[in-house]
């Protein structure tokens, strides 16, 4: 089912004018993948599977983390926090999901949001001793 979910995604990331293209940060060993799209380019059944709330209004957020010094590029657990706000500096913590399927591990949180609204991300991402650093990026929401 996980891999129903990341080529949904895939296929909203490369086929929709409002969603960016996935992105990546490299911090030492390992690859921060993410990506922030609105809930509706998920179908209802990857939406109800993952227990996603699927609305005009509101955006997921879609984190995973490979170490990339390894063979195969295997996805590790991280302990994983944030928060976003808006222009308004109205601030919502994020409560990430932990999401396992395999080999895979992501991290899915939902952000609430408004008809052309900019949000700034600020993520805490942390794997034992390697790795503890600070994810920001903006992303623009759009009302489908």
């Amino acid at each position: 089912m996980v891999r129903l979910l990341i080529a949904t995604l895939l296929l909203v990331i490369t086929y929709s004018p409002n969603a960016l293209a996935e992105q990546k940060k490299v911090v030492g060993n390992f690859d921060i993948h993410y990506v922030a799209l609105g809930s509706t380019f998920l179908t209802p059944s990857i939406a109800k599977t993952y227990g996603i709330k699927r609305s005009s209004y509101t955006g997921i957020i879609n984190i995973s983390v490979l170490q990339n010094n390894l063979q195969g590029h295997p996805a590790v657990p991280v302990e994983i926090s944030g928060i976003a706000n808006n222009l308004l500096d109205a601030r919502i913590n994020l409560n990430f999901r932990e999401i396992r399927e395999g080999n895979a591990i992501y991290y899915i949180a939902e952000v609430p949001y408004r008809d052309d609204q900019e949000i700034n991300f600020q993520i805490a991402i942390k794997h034992d001793n390697e790795l503890n650093t600070q994810l920001k990026f903006k992303q623009k929401f759009y009302v489908e």
